[in-house]
């Protein structure tokens, strides 16, 4: 088998949705995943509508939605026993899915994988553990890794990308270190059984020194149990009649289906950290999703962030692989990218962290100011903003055309929307202008004309020209780039 041109660290969904996009661009591509399956129980379950697009873009959101979810569509505080306000209403977006969807993040992955295993330069490596970045002379070269039965061996590429979460093998073997920011909380996770009466909207409960989520899913309430940071040996060494007592109290409407929770095995504890790596790269290696930067629990956009950074590094290096090894200004470029939906994410997280979560589990507050409560009581239509932060986001990504819902190397279909996507395709022929807004370049316009087609229809990648610096570039022109025919002659 010929060495791969990129291994991809971590088979999550930022490390499977650029294996896909990669692999569907032709570029050899193989995913490393230590575990032997996608099966860990409470990890992030949230597809938000900016990924739900993305899957139909993709040509998979037809058997996405024959994977059994459910759905949220509203956040809603509880004033007081018969009274809530919408916090956030996901209804009110102009979007093709206006609501998350709830499935099991396994359920996810394998069907990335199964899409990305259509394709022939797609390898999806199981249980095989990555133990160390190959380097020479300041340049990562490639992996070592470690199989369950104990094989070991070195896996060389022209590109490593790390996309094995906030505890990344590229912040010790490559010396990338993350800038930690505070927080006042961890998470504890865990299921209570769900009546047909209850709530569909995700509801947040709150009451001095503790905070709670309730997240409705299908056939159970899944809940997060927020309190100090560092408190879990102190709730374990209480025990699980204390832990009961204490989400009694704080949710006496679940009282009676606490019994549910057998012992604080039940409990799965999350070490809430949030941090950021000021550099996502060095020569030969990129860190994107929660390897560049982990993200609070709050809003659960960890995931969708993840994805997005998927996108944008698929988008922008493509191209560059196809065609040899991505300089580090081209991996620079994805932090460019990603840095801004990024840091106001994290800025907004460390804000509600100050605002309401720290001042609550103190016991100075029990819910968001009364103020911005009565403001959403009064124009209900303002939910409709942390509507679109949570669901949608900042420069939220689309699939790059030679992505979308075809391989560019297999030929094959992969979804009912194969053929419509094939006659919508961008198409060029060489003397034609590329135009692109934003991508590559930081939000500003610049103007290239195709010299040669690598296809005969005039479908993506294409040789071209750019005007503003003078270089010729494999393209593959991403959802902000338009043609504009050439003048004749």
């Amino acid at each position: 088998m010929a060495e791969p041109t990129c291994v991809i660290i971590g088979g999550g969904p930022a490390g499977m949705m650029l294996g896909l996009l990669l692999a569907r661009a032709g570029v050899r591509v193989e995913v490393l995943e230590q575990h032997g399956d996608f099966l860990r129980d409470f990890r992030g379950d949230t597809v938000h509508p900016s990924t739900l697009r993305l899957l139909d873009e993709l040509g998979l959101g037809r058997r996405f939605e024959e994977l059994p979810h459910s759905r949220l569509d509203e956040v809603r505080w509880p004033v007081d026993a018969n009274r809530s306000v919408v916090l956030a209403d996901l209804r009110r977006l102009r979007q093709p899915h206006p609501y998350i969807a709830m499935v099991p993040q396994w359920d996810l992955l394998n069907l990335l994988a199964d899409a990305a295993r259509q394709e022939p330069s797609f390898t999806l490596r199981m249980d095989t553990e990555v133990t160390g970045l190959i380097q020479a002379s300041g340049r990562v070269l490639g992996v070592r890794y470690r199989t369950s039965d104990g094989t070991t061996g070195e896996l060389p590429a022209a590109l490593t990308v790390a996309c094995d979460g906030r505890r990344s093998i590229a912040h010790t073997d490559a010396r990338l270190r993350p800038r930690e920011f505070r927080v006042p909380m961890d998470a504890w996770w865990l299921r209570l059984p769900r009546l047909p009466q209850d709530s569909t909207a995700l509801t947040p409960r709150a009451a001095p020194g503790q905070l709670a989520v309730v997240i409705p899913r299908a056939g159970y309430l899944q809940i997060a149990y927020l309190a100090e940071k560092g408190a879990d040996q102190r709730l374990r060494a209480a025990g699980i009649e204390s832990f009961r007592r204490d989400l009694a109290a704080l949710m006496p409407e679940l009282a009676g289906r606490l019994g549910a929770l057998a012992s604080m095995d039940d409990v799965k504890h999350l070490d809430v950290r949030l941090n950021r790596l000021q550099r996502w790269h060095t020569d030969g290696l990129l860190c994107i999703g929660d390897a560049a930067h982990a993200m609070s629990p709050v809003g659960g956009v960890g995931i969708n962030l993840a994805v997005q950074d998927a996108v944008a590094a698929a988008t922008l290096l493509a191209g560059p692989l196809r065609h040899g090894t991505p300089p580090p200004a081209t991996l620079a470029a994805v932090r460019a990218r990603r840095l801004l939906p990024t840091v106001a994410v994290q800025t907004l997280q460390r804000l509600l962290h100050r605002g309401l979560i720290d001042p609550t589990l103190a016991g100075r507050r029990t819910g968001p100011p009364a103020a911005v409560l009565a403001l959403l009581r009064r124009f209900p239509r303002l939910a409709v903003v942390p509507a679109y932060l949570i669901g949608v986001g900042i420069r939220s990504e689309h699939a790059p055309w030679f992505a979308r819902g075809y391989s560019l190397t297999s030929g094959e279909g992969h979804d009912r929307q194969n053929d419509d996507v094939k006659e919508l395709m961008m198409k060029a022929k060489v003397g034609d202008r590329i135009i692109e807004e934003g991508t590559h370049v930081g939000d500003h316009r610049r103007v290239g004309v195709v010299t040669a087609l690598r296809h005969d229809d005039g479908t993506p990648p294409y040789e071209v020209h750019w005007l503003d610096t003078g270089n010729d570039a494999l393209v593959f022109p991403g959802g902000d780039a338009r043609v504009e025919p050439g003048k004749p002659g």
